[in-house]
């Protein structure tokens, strides 16, 4: 749902990782060689598993994805907010194996084009993922969505019921990414990067994002951590000219993929969670009360910062509420990090096997 979902263990520890990567890789390398130079082995995994990116236009978006080969039953992924489609990769070529995998790079996101004027809202945004799901898979889907994508798939199972089977909601931010419980939330504190960046349009977001939290890096981390992310970022963009940027300094996972995202990020999207607009028609409890399929809720790990401010997608509570509101609900918790696929991949499609061909 935000910067929070790179680690859920706040910005502070993102911002942590990412510095510690790059400078345990800067002594050892000449200047820019290996920020040019790295390629995710997971491409390769993905190609061979028979993945291949597509477009297809989608009323006023151009949608980018990627499917896999037919070997089962239709099954869509929402990554979580500020990622991509290749933030699944790490559980793509074993997910190949029993089911037909769509995974989308939703508005705001990715490769996927909006006009100027899209509204960036889940109503807005779920209505296109359904006429996808309609006109070019054309039956009904398993769905799992994380943070973010979670949500929508909520908004697809309650509003487009003929569309979906059964729905994995990935460490959604139920109730918690709503007006006025948002205000209390580590992922409220991030989104005002993506506001402030409406009112000063910055020609490149990454760097924005970067230079807006350069004074955190050199009173958390060191004096120089802005410029050497600066610096990866741009040394690989210029070797690799049109590629989303990949810092394989970096040795969390779940970072490098954030990075990835921000290259391509659509700040609208963000902005319209911290101004609420998001959610407009979009009710969580209601939604969650008409679904029939039947859903199984997932929690990573949360904690409270001493002030009181929600640390993790939802609190405890909010994952009760919401189980106690679902009619045919279960719920799993989990020892992983807010983006589960990537922390514990193996424990991911286990439990996404197990839930929507073992019931």
């Amino acid at each position: 749902m935000s910067h929070r979902i790179a680690i859920r263990k706040t910005f502070n520890k993102i911002a942590v990782t990412v510095v510690a990567g790059l400078l345990a890789g800067v002594a050892a390398a000449a200047p820019g060689a290996r920020f040019a130079s790295y390629t995710d082995p997971y491409h390769d995994k993905v190609a061979a598993a028979g993945y291949v990116e597509k477009t297809a236009q989608v009323n006023r978006v151009k949608l980018s994805y990627a499917e896999g080969p037919d070997n089962g039953p239709p099954l869509v992924l929402l990554h979580a907010q500020l990622l991509d489609w290749f933030s699944y990769s790490r559980v793509l070529p074993a997910l190949a194996r029993r089911f037909h995998v769509y995974v989308i790079d939703y508005p705001g996101h990715g490769g996927t084009v909006t006009p100027p004027d899209y509204p960036m809202t889940a109503s807005r945004i779920g209505a296109d993922l359904a006429d996808f799901i309609d006109r070019r898979i054309g039956k009904p889907v398993y769905i799992s969505g994380n943070s973010s994508g979670g949500l929508l798939a909520l908004w697809l199972a309650a509003n487009r019921p003929q569309l979906v089977r059964a729905a994995l909601l990935e460490d959604p931010p139920l109730f918690s990414a709503e007006y006025p419980r948002i205000r209390e939330t580590v992922a409220y504190r991030a989104f005002r990067t993506s506001y402030t960046a409406l009112q000063d349009r910055p020609a490149d977001f990454l760097l924005y994002w970067i230079d807006g939290n350069a004074q955190f890096f050199r009173t958390r981390v060191a004096p120089g951590t802005p410029f050497i992310l600066t610096h990866a970022v741009n040394a690989y963009r210029k070797a690799n000219p049109g590629k989303p940027v990949e810092i394989g300094l970096l040795r969390n996972d779940t970072v490098r993929m954030m990075v990835r995202g921000l290259d391509r990020y659509d700040p609208r999207f963000g902005a319209a969670f911290y101004d609420g607009s998001w959610n407009a028609g979009f009710d969580h409890a209601a939604a969650l009360a008409s679904i029939a399929c039947p859903v199984l809720l997932m929690q990573a790990n949360v904690s409270t910062l001493p002030d009181g401010t929600l640390n993790g997608a939802m609190s405890e509570a909010e994952a009760q509420r919401a189980m106690a509101l679902l009619k045919t609900g279960r719920f799993l918790k989990v020892d992983a990090e807010h983006v589960v696929n990537l922390d514990k991949p193996a424990l991911f499609v286990d439990t996404l096997e197990r839930f929507f061909l073992e019931p």
